[in-house]
This record gives structure tokens, C-alpha cells and sequence, in this order.
């Protein structure tokens, strides 16, 4: 088949019957640092553009760069966490090319000595499979400046009438990692290349060294991307996919390129290797620019910077203040809630492992946790196109309050039916819980009278189902149940409505 671009494609399974896929992934991850990796410039985001500059950052004549401490620290950390070892002497190097948003016509980065090399990430697949993503490097470097293209169709440089840059990005602190070549995958190539990811955002969230938010640009992935004809054991020529900002657009690059590289194959064609955009609205990859070498960036010692020499001594304090592996706390926190396989998946699909956690904490339990912040608010939150933690903050909804609705239930004043009509109050804005409860007059009648007039009522209304009931066909006991609630306007325990007509059916 083609592609809008004009480019063919064949199906991913037509590809993998003649071709091995070899990937690398290249992560970029904006560090959550104060300032800037080498002034003092502030890194907040949505700043008003060109307002967090200065001459450093700018890359003007004279301006010395001085390495910020805490990204440094940072760079260590996460290379610990990634099972690397850490360099006893590194240094920072010129990265030379030239781009409108790189405002030094260099970047600040490593070349040949990065901070941390050779390590592994392990990394889950649906299957409960693990398969073992080999680091070669993470380096730090600096980013770069930020270019808009107006007056075109896509937002990019071809049809635009004018670009701006916005250079309030320049010089923020990033880590880059750098996987070795990821082998063997064959169909479970997406779906490593998503769950790497995935495990890698865990992993940076659990250390504290960035928010990750890929939509704003805090981690980006590149895809490098080669086929090669089935067993031949060798590695063809790539392409690398940039700044892909989604996990489901990880999978979907990695598919859509298996497919364009097998096409061009498979037609006698041959690879070019280059760089590639990502179509997020089409799901399809364009032409960039031919991928340079390492040579041609003419990469040298950067003059104006020392050495980064950690002691063993520091790496040693710093390796002492890592968290809990993320996979290992998934799977202890599911042994404490008790929650199945789907249920926990869920819960991770749902970014609510953290949010569960401190309701649990709070003294809700763990089931009541999952029901109310799985229900309604994830409903709202994905209908808001929001994560439910950032959604819940938003509105001021806390886990005290799942803590405060689950004791309106188990305390008797609320069934099922009205506690959930108490919290689309509490998520409008009406108040607390129990605001909401008194404000909307939702309690359980207590009167064992009105109750036991009621399912006589019912009884009488419905000799057949009630005949039913006496010859021993309990399970129609719900029928009558449903008429007793209606008849008591909701308000009325369904267990102890229950128990009185089988009471009444002698049955009880």
C-alpha cells in the first residue's frame, strides 16, 4: 500500500516474514533543575519568549559557562538507576552544526567520555515477558532554542512565510541515553520500543530529576530504525525518526518505519540514511535532512569547561538516595492491595499507582481507592484529554475526601447509588462529601418500618416472581430488590431489603 506521502508500505507481518528489525532509541530528558545547565538562567516552562536569557545561553563573545552542580548530581543518579558505571573523569565537548536555534552554532555536550556507560534496563511486556534493553551511554548536554514557523499549513519550515525562535530553552539542562542496538524483538519490536520507554519515564519520575512530560517536550525519542534479511545476522543501513513525543507514537513510528524500510527492499531499493519527522496526525514519517557522522560535527574538547571528576565517595552518597525500582514497587504495592494482574495494569494504563498509594495511606481501602479514582473522575479527566492525577489536582479533589465518601458508605448513611451521586457533586464543585450528601438530602432511611412496608408492597405487586422466590428460585430475589429501591426512592439499604423479603418468602 502507499501512504498521503506517496511512499509504499507493506504490512508488518508481509515485512517481518523477509526482514529482522534492529532498533537504537535515543532519549532526550530535560532535567528539572532550578536553572540552566550552564548559567543561571531560570528553566520554568511557558515563560513569555526570550525572557530567560542571558549572555551565556546566548552564546556571546566573552560569556564563560560555569556547569550546574545539581545536573551533574542528577546525570549520576540516573545513570546508577540505569545500572551504568559511572566515569571517574569525564569531560564536556563541542558539538558543532549550525541551526537557527542554536544561538553558539555549537551545542555543549559529550563526545567520547560520557558521564555514564554500559548499563540495562529490564522492561515488562503485556505477556509478563522481560526483555533486557542494553544502555551503551547517558551523556549530558545542553538543549536548544525553539523555532516556530508562521504562515504555513503544518507548522513546519516548508510553506511557512516567516520563522521566530524563541531561544528561553537554550542551554536547559538534558540527559541524553542511548540504548545499544535492540536485537531478536522481531513482532514485539513496537512493543519493546513503547515499554522501554514507558519503564525509562517510570523509572526518571521515581528519581525526581524531571516531570517527563513528553506533550510538552520534557522527554522526546528518537527511532533509529534498520532491517535486514531474515538471519543474516547483519545490521542494515537506519533512519532515525526525532523528538516522537507519545509512547503510542514510539509503537506507531516503529511499526510504520518496519513497513516503509521493507517496501523499498523489497522493491531493490536501498535505504538513504537520514533523518525523519513524525506525523502524529497521519501516522506516518516525511523526509528530514542526510544524517550526519560523528565527524562531521568536528566534535572537540570544550576549552572554556573542566572536567567533571566525581569521587567515589560521591557516587557512592548519591547512589544511597535512590528510590525503590518502579517495577519492583508495582509489584509489591499490588501483593499489599491485593489487586489482580488487569487490575494493576489498569491502574498503571491509568497513571493512578501514586494517587492510589496516598489515598491507601489516608485510610481508604485499597479497593475503594481504585473504584473511585478509576470511575467517574478517569471518565472526566480522558474526556478533558488529562491524566487523572493532574486532573484531580486541578479541582482540588484529594484522597481525604475518597477516604470521607468510603465511611458515608460504610458507616450506613449511603448505598452504592448515592455515593456516587455524592462524588459527580464533589468532582462539579459542591463541597465535600458530606456537604454534598446533606446538600442533596441523600441518606438511607433508617425506619425498618417504611422499609418492611415497602417490600410488602412489592411482594403483593408481583405474585410471580414472589411464587418464584418460596419454590427455592433465589436468584429472582434481585427483581423484587430493584422495585423495593425504586418504591423508597433509592434510599434504602439493598442488603437489608434482601434479607426481609426472603424473610417474608421463608427463604431467609
Amino acid at each position: 500500500m502507499s501512504t498521503t506521502t506517496g511512499e509504499r508500505t507493506l504490512g508488518f507481518d508481509e515485512a517481518l516474514a523477509a526482514y529482522d528489525p534492529a532498533m537504537g532509541l535515543e532519549v532526550h530528558v530535560e532535567l528539572g533543575t532550578a536553572t540552566k545547565m550552564f548559567c543561571g538562567c531560570p528553566t520554568e516552562f511557558g515563560a513569555e519568549p526570550n525572557t530567560q536569557v542571558c549572555p551565556v545561553c546566548l552564546g556571546l563573545p566573552g560569556a564563560l559557562p560555569v556547569v550546574n552542580a545539581v545536573a551533574v548530581e542528577s546525570a549520576i543518579r540516573i545513570g546508577l538507576a540505569l545500572n551504568c558505571s559511572i566515569a571517574s573523569w569525564c569531560r564536556f565537548a563541542r558539538k558543532n552544526y549550525f541551526y537557527p536555534d542554536m544561538p553558539k552554532n555549537f551545542q555543549t555536550s559529550q563526545y567520547d567520555e560520557p558521564i555514564a556507560f554500559d548499563g540495562y534496563l529490564d522492561v515488562e511486556l503485556e505477556d509478563g515477558s522481560v526483555h533486557r534493553v542494553e544502555i551503551e551511554r547517558a551523556h549530558m548536554e545542553e538543549d536548544t532554542g525553539k523555532s516556530l514557523h508562521v504562515g504555513g499549513s503544518t507548522g513546519r519550515i516548508h510553506g511557512a512565510t516567516h520563522s521566530l525562535v524563541d531561544y528561553n530553552r537554550a542551554g536547559i539542562p538534558l540527559i541524553e541515553i542511548v540504548t545499544k542496538p535492540i536485537l531478536g524483538t522481531r513482532e514485539k519490536a513496537p512493543e519493546v520500543a513503547k515499554a522501554y520507554v514507558s519503564a525509562l519515564r517510570d523509572l526518571l519520575k521515581a528519581l525526581e530529576v524531571s516531570d517527563v512530560k513528553m506533550e510538552q517536550g520534557s522527554m522526546r525519542c528518537d527511532v533509529n530504525l534498520s532491517l535486514a534479511p531474515s538471519g543474516s545476522g547483519a545490521l542494515g543501513t537506519r533512519t532515525e525518526t526525532k523528538n516522537v513525543n507519545s509512547l503510542r507514537s514510539v509503537e506507531r513510528a516503529v511499526r510504520y518505519e518496519v513497513g516503509r524500510h521493507a517496501a523499498v527492499l523489497s522493491g531493490g531499493g536501498s535505504i538513504t540514511q537520514e533523518t525523519r519527522h513524525w506525523h502524529e496526525d497521519t501516522g506516518i514519517t516525511t523526509s528530514g535532512r542526510v544524517k550526519s557522522d560523528a565527524e562531521d560535527y568536528r566534535y572537540f574538547p570544550e576549552p572554556d569547561l573542566v572536567p567533571v571528576a566525581p569521587s567515589v565517595e560521591t557516587v557512592e552518597a548519591l547512589r544511597a538516595t535512590l528510590p525503590e525500582p518502579p517495577a519492583e514497587r508495582r509489584k509489591r504495592l499490588q501483593a499489599e492491595w491485593g489487586y489482580s494482574d488487569l487490575e494493576m495494569r489498569d491502574v498503571l494504563n491509568a497513571g493512578l499507582v501514586d494517587l492510589i498509594g496516598e489515598t491507601v495511606a489516608a485510610g481508604a481501602s485499597p479497593a475503594a481507592a481504585r473504584k473511585w479514582w478509576s470511575g467517574e473522575v478517569a471518565r472526566r479527566a480522558n474526556t478533558e484529554g488529562e491524566d487523572v492525577p493532574s486532573y484531580a489536582a486541578r479541582l482540588g479533589v484529594t484522597p481525604a475526601q475518597v477516604v470521607e465518601l468510603e465511611g458515608l458508605v460504610t458507616g450506613g448513611r449511603l448505598n452504592d447509588s448515592m455515593a456516587r451521586q455524592a462524588w459527580e457533586g464533589v468532582l462539579d464543585g459542591e463541597g465535600t462529601p458530606t456537604e454534598v450528601a446533606d446538600a442533596r438530602g441523600l441518606e438511607l432511611v433508617q425506619d425498618t418500618g417504611a422499609l418492611e412496608a415497602a417490600v410488602d408492597s412489592v411482594i403483593a405487586a408481583n405474585p410471580d416472581v414472589a411464587e418464584k422466590i418460596r419454590g427455592g428460585k433465589v436468584q429472582a430475589v434481585g427483581a423484587l430488590i430493584g422495585q423495593v429501591m425504586k418504591e423508597m426512592r433509592g434510599q434504602a439499604d439493598a442488603a437489608t431489603a434482601r434479607q426481609i423479603i426472603l424473610e417474608r418468602l421463608g427463604q431467609g
